[in-house]
């Protein structure tokens, strides 16, 4: 008896050939913005432009101006900084760990990864700034002799930490994501005229497409996965380190570092879902961004929902197990406390609505997918909040128990970041080509290739 293995579906459906992979895409950055576009990046621009209004009169006043008191100093700054370096870290993980994998089904999705990852660092920083009041003075956290005007950095503290990962890991996916547009680039240079036509060649570094430059390029993207890869594990390692050297209860514990970078992942995933499936519409992209990419995602999510879910369980265990009265009060309080229903909404959105996923009727539903996805990074942005605002407000003495309430200026400097996120990302996807047309064109190659052989 003979057993054949089931055949994959397609990755590019439509029938597409090279030469529609490049009319496909470059369609979208040739043409002139959509009604839709136009729309959204109104309202992202005056987003940002609110967001930046009250992110001056931030680093105006002075940090008064947010709901910080003498119990809470961490709060909407510190839980938004840590929210969008986890929605960064998709994009190395697609990038860098699936190549290395060889995992075909990245290829439509990793651009945009890397860009989102790229503009969500960039979010996260803008806190750090607005947190240290003085943003001008931001150089003092690099390691600067002191004939700058600044001490020399402390290594011991897990923030100069967060300086030199962030900025590593901005750095390298920074040139991953230019290294693969570098090829593409090329393609829209030689399809344009005039003036796009010089600066997309400059863009392009004056690629060729040789056999030399496709060898130096697959080298260099080989490279800078494998700096990538340890990123993934770092970037939000250190992050965690932030609470987990502290002594506060509920911080101090080692299951932070794998904790954080699961919740990571899970975000990030979440958050590649929401833009992909607004650009396969928007863009009409639908035979390159599939249902087959869609569920790959979604089986990472359920994956990773799961292990933040174990997560939960095991810190509770700990607390109880540790015999240590203030970290189990901690936990407690979180789950029936003042902020009762913020823990609640962290489970809701994290450990139960993820487990859908399973049935694979739901995993291939893109409506149900989009929700779903949306409803994932609400639930991680309440899990930060979670971790810092219910740990701090109820301190060791009671007299010093304080409630946090955020103020309109919290609110319109996470206003900022979106409003930034989206501008960028929209300028992103109208001015570059939102999916790799060199990769793409290699699977079609192959699977031409695999139908020849076989007739």
């Amino acid at each position: 008896m003979q057993v054949t293995s089931p055949v994959r579906p397609p990755l590019v459906t439509g029938g597409k050939t090279i030469s529609d992979v490049t009319a496909d895409i470059c369609k979208q950055v040739e043409g002139k913005p959509s009604k839709m576009w136009i729309i959204s990046f109104t309202l992202s621009v005056i987003c940002l432009g609110y967001g930046s209004y009250c992110l001056w009169m931030t680093w105006w006043e002075g940090l008064g101006l947010w709901g910080l008191n003498k119990t809470i100093g961490w709060a909407w700054d510190i839980t938004n900084f840590v929210w969008w370096v986890g929605i960064g870290h998709a994009g190395t993980l697609i990038s860098a760990v699936l190549l290395l994998f060889r995992q075909k089904w990245r290829t439509s999705i990793n651009r945009a990864a890397e860009a989102m990852t790229i503009f969500a660092v960039l979010c996260a920083a803008s806190f750090i700034l607005a947190h240290m009041g003085r943003p001008w003075m931001a150089y003092w956290a690099l390691p600067l002799p002191n004939s700058f005007g600044s001490l020399w950095v402390n290594f011991n503290s897990p923030l100069v930490w967060d300086v030199f990962a962030i900025s590593t890991y901005l750095t390298v996916s920074l040139v991953f994501w230019y290294v693969g547009l570098i090829p593409d680039f090329a393609t829209i240079r030689e399809r344009a005229t005039g003036i796009r036509r010089v600066i997309y060649g400059a863009l392009s570094f004056g690629w060729v497409g040789s056999a030399k430059h496709w060898s130096r390029y697959e080298a260099i993207s080989l490279v800078l996965a494998g700096l990538s890869t340890p990123l993934v594990l770092s970037v939000h390692t250190i992050v965690s380190m932030d609470f987990a050297t502290s002594v506060i209860p509920g911080w101090h514990t080692t299951i932070f570092p794998p904790y954080f970078v699961a919740g990571a992942i899970f975000s990030g995933f979440a958050m590649v879902l929401t833009l992909m499936l607004i650009t396969r519409v928007v863009f009409k992209l639908q035979d390159y961004v599939t249902i087959e990419h869609i569920e790959s995602m979604n089986k990472i999510i359920v994956l990773t929902g799961s292990i933040v879910g174990i997560a939960y369980i095991t810190e509770f265990f700990i607390a109880w197990y540790s015999g240590a009265p203030y970290e189990s009060y901690a936990f407690v309080n979180r789950m029936s406390g003042p902020y009762w229903w913020a823990y609640w909404s962290m489970m809701t959105c994290n450990v139960i609505s993820p487990q859908l996923f399973w049935i694979r009727a739901v995993r291939r539903n893109i409506k149900i997918t989009f929700v779903l996805s949306i409803v994932v990074n609400i639930g991680m942005w309440f899990e930060r909040f979670v971790i810092i605002a219910t740990s701090l407000h109820r301190d060791y003495l009671p007299s010093s128990w304080a409630m946090f309430y955020p103020t309109k200026y919290d609110v319109g400097d996470y206003l900022f970041s979106f409003g930034l996120f989206f501008t960028l990302f929209l300028l992103f996807a109208k001015y570059f080509p939102v999916i790799n047309m060199a990769e793409v064109k290699s699977i079609i190659k192959s699977s031409s290739g695999k139908q020849e052989h076989k007739h």
